[in-house]
């Protein structure tokens, strides 16, 4: 049995390497970049009207004479005199001759004429050659998680692709005779199987969507081939039931067979004591616990980090922040423990229903609040340690 800050350090150093692979820019958002970007072109490419109004050749007047106009788009390039004036859309290409943009709100017009309400600045409502950014700018740094406006940005440079960290295929191995799939009739003795839909769930919440759920029954010859099939077909397993010592516990010896290294076995925790990692070439094993508030807290501390840094991000493992506890609570346990929390604004409630077969209050919490092992009094008010979830 390790220590929660012993399975953090264990699995640190035995995170495989990111692998990279180009995406069109539609299938790159949340993933890390794998490369600094050079702006390839200027943006804006050219001076660009930041207003509907009219771009003016200035002199000392108010009235101008209006000569054409200008859409977003047009190509066309005009010369303006002193005192002319030509009608411009925002977006649309200023001449070079042109030194102001007069915004529409601010002119009278009557036929070629137009009147100014009061005298404009220098460059005014023009934005100017690079104004975003200059052609050879870093225009994304290495590491950068590629969200919306992230994904914008390069379109608008003419990126087509990017160079990211590939995010894992990953698999999801159901054990237990026991389970029966939601819909089909419960016999006395059976459950509802929950752990499969619940972690793919949490995997696409946490935008890991490359999924495969698999099932097997309670028997070792079939446990050890399905865990050879879902190792040949995926990057990451995840492994729901059946690693405990029970008769019918099969996962640690089908494991055993295939050569996979165990890294640790057991965690010094409530819940998720029976907690298995392990490694075989550049893949990961995760066996966890089939209580689904154990699976699911252990998917969240151990995890969902170690899937994060496999796809590029420099995840903390035991990443916390601090909060105020807003009411007196007894600890009274022999390990540290992970407690259902819910946070409002600086403040966490622990919940009810704290055993690990419960998932009620788990579907309420946002937070998992981690208090040491002991018997004492913690205070309203006092700070305490909170995983975010």
């Amino acid at each position: 049995m390790v220590t929660i800050q012993e399975a953090f350090s264990i699995l640190k150093n035995n995170l495989p390497q990111p692998k990279k692979e180009m995406l069109p820019l539609a299938k790159a958002k949340r993933h890390i970049l794998a490369e600094d970007l050079v702006a390839p072109i200027s943006m804006p490419p050219f001076r660009q009207s930041a207003m509907d109004g009219f771009a003016l050749g200035l002199h000392d007047g108010l009235d101008y004479e209006i000569i054409g106009e200008i859409k977003a788009g047009d190509a066309q390039q005009v010369e303006l005199k002193g005192g002319q004036a030509i009608k411009i859309f925002t977006g649309a290409p200023v001449p070079d001759s042109a030194t102001a943009v007069m915004q529409i709100e601010k002119v009278i017009v009557s036929g070629t004429v137009l009147q100014l309400q009061e005298h404009p600045k220098l460059q005014m409502n023009i934005r100017p050659i690079g104004e975003q950014n200059l052609k050879g700018d870093l225009a994304l740094e290495k590491g950068t998680l590629l969200n919306a406006a992230c994904i914008g940005f390069l379109a608008g440079l003419g990126f087509t692709e990017v160079n990211v960290y590939k995010k894992s295929k990953i698999g999801i191995l159901v054990t237990g005779n026991e389970l029966v799939q939601p819909g089909l009739p419960l016999d006395y003795g059976k459950i509802y199987e929950s752990n499969s839909i619940m972690l793919e769930i949490a995997l696409q919440e946490a935008f890991y969507e490359n999924t495969k759920i698999y099932y097997v029954n309670d028997d070792f010859e079939n446990t050890k081939n399905k865990i050879a099939e879902v190792l040949a077909e995926n990057d990451v397993i995840l492994i729901s039931g059946g690693i405990s010592v029970g008769d019918y516990d099969f996962v640690a010896k089908a494991l055993e067979a295939l050569q996979v290294e165990t890294l640790f076995y057991k965690v010094k925790q409530k819940p998720g004591k029976p907690l298995f990692a392990g490694k075989l070439n550049d893949k990961m094993i995760f066996a966890l616990p089939g209580n689904p508030g154990a699976s699911l807290t252990c998917f969240y501390i151990y995890v969902l980090p170690t899937l994060q840094n496999i796809s590029g991000c420099n995840s903390d493992y035991g990443q916390t922040i601090s909060k105020k506890l807003s009411h007196n609570f007894t600890v009274s346990n022999a390990r540290n423990q992970f407690l259902k929390a819910h946070i409002v604004g600086d403040e966490v409630t622990v919940l009810t229903h704290q055993n690990s077969s419960m998932l009620n209050t788990f579907s309420v919490s946002n937070g998992l609040m981690y208090v040491e092992d002991g018997g004492y009094k913690l205070a309203k008010g006092t700070a305490v340690e909170v995983y975010v979830i």
